[in-house]
Formats: C-alpha cells, sequence, structure tokens
C-alpha cells in the first residue's frame, strides 16, 4: 500500500450531509458509521453523529470526514488534544493515512513522531487494529489507520 494522505474532513453535525453532497458530486459512494455504531449508547447526545465517514468516487476521489465529539463545547483556537476521552480541535481538517498492517503504518508514525504531540497513541481501536492521532512539530495534524475490512 502507497502512503498518499487524504484529506480527513472535521465537521460539527453536518458531516453526513457533507459526505452525501460529496459523494454525489464525485459518482461516488459514501460509508458513513456512527458514534452509536461503535459503542456508544444510543440514547447519548451526539451518538447518531458520524465517527467514520469516507466517499470514494469513480475517478480515484476520495474524503474522509468527521463529526468533532463534543463540538457544540468551547474549543482553544489552534488546538487538538484529547480531553475527557474525546478529541477537541477547531482544525478543519486532518490529513489520514492508511496502510495494510500495524507495522507498515508504525513506520510512519514513527518517522513523523519526532518533536510531535501525540494526541490519540497508536493503538487498536473499535473500528481499527491500529489508530492514533498526532500534531507534527509543524502544527499538521495526522490520524494514521490499519485499514480493516469492512463487516
Amino acid at each position: 500500500m502507497s502512503a498518499t494522505p487524504t484529506a480527513h474532513l472535521n465537521f460539527a453535525g453536518t458531516a453526513r450531509a457533507a459526505l452525501e453532497f460529496y459523494a454525489a458530486a464525485f459518482s461516488g459512494s459514501a460509508i458513513i458509521r456512527t458514534y452509536a455504531e461503535f459503542g456508544m449508547p444510543a440514547e447519548l447526545p451526539g451518538a447518531d453523529r458520524v465517527v467514520y465517514g469516507q466517499v470514494f468516487g469513480v475517478d480515484g476521489f476520495t474524503v474522509m470526514a468527521y463529526d468533532i465529539p463534543g463540538a457544540d463545547a468551547p474549543r482553544l483556537p489552534g488546538a487538538t488534544h484529547r480531553e475527557n476521552g474525546t478529541t477537541v480541535t477547531d482544525q478543519s481538517f486532518f490529513l489520514a493515512l492508511s496502510g495494510a498492517s500495524l507495522e507498515e503504518v508504525q513506520t510512519w508514525w514513527d518517522a513523523l513522531a519526532a518533536d510531535a504531540t501525540v494526541v490519540e497513541p497508536l493503538a487498536a481501536s473499535a473500528w481499527s487494529p491500529g489508530f492514533g492521532m498526532l500534531t507534527d512539530r509543524f502544527g499538521v495534524t495526522w490520524t494514521f489507520s490499519v485499514v480493516a475490512p469492512h463487516a
């Protein structure tokens, strides 16, 4: 697998509409998963929001998106950090790298981690055998994922 970064767009409750719009605009399809689908109790606020979304266009277009947890809460300008178990950011996008194995993703993680701020350590998650997030020394936030087969 190649190391091709994908734009990962961050929304405050409108990720589903944006993903559906981009899928239509680029003649593609959207994969949309909610926080509830990954274990958040359905009765909690935000459980119906998008935790993972990706559009695949017919000509190779791809974009990822999600709804920032607690996006209605005040955020620090220019910051991406973990707070009460959720990622808090005011950035409108991240760059996402996906690999076929944890070893491949770990190599990229190690290379970008020098002088970085780790937002979420690279580890197994509900949706991936390996997921992590860091902000590199230049202020760019990256997400890393091991590609898991879709159910």
